[in-house]
């Protein structure tokens, strides 16, 4: 039985989801991505991912306005919003979520999981 952790990664940043995958695969997570939001919708509900790395400006629509569905579908998911600006961070309560800005540094993401 597969006990590692299903990441699945919805960015339109091919570079960031390569970056991502190949970092979070060596640190034994099972990785997913999708680069827009109606693929990543349809991902997250076929594997039923453990983390959730979420953007916010996708080429069909605002990743943020879907955080509640997520949280609401899955309440244990792991959620992480990334931005390269300075949106309004949606209201979830407190530990819901981690914000990343762009650009993210492996050496932030390995001392958040480590």
């Amino acid at each position: 039985m597969n006990n590692r952790k299903k990441v699945l990664i919805i960015d339109d940043e091919v570079d960031l989801c390569v970056l991502l995958t190949n970092y979070l695969g060596r640190r034994n997570y099972d990785v997913f991505y999708s680069h827009s939001l109606k693929e990543g919708i349809v991902e997250f509900n076929k594997i039923v991912p453990d983390i959730l790395f979420l953007d916010n400006n996708l080429p069909d629509g605002l990743g943020w306005e879907k955080v509640s569905y997520f949280l609401k579908s899955y309440p244990s998911l792991q959620l992480h919003l990334i931005t390269a600006y300075h949106p309004e961070v949606p209201e979830l309560g407190p530990n819901r979520y981690k914000v990343w800005e762009k650009p993210l540094t492996l050496k932030e993401l390995d001392n958040y999981l480590s």
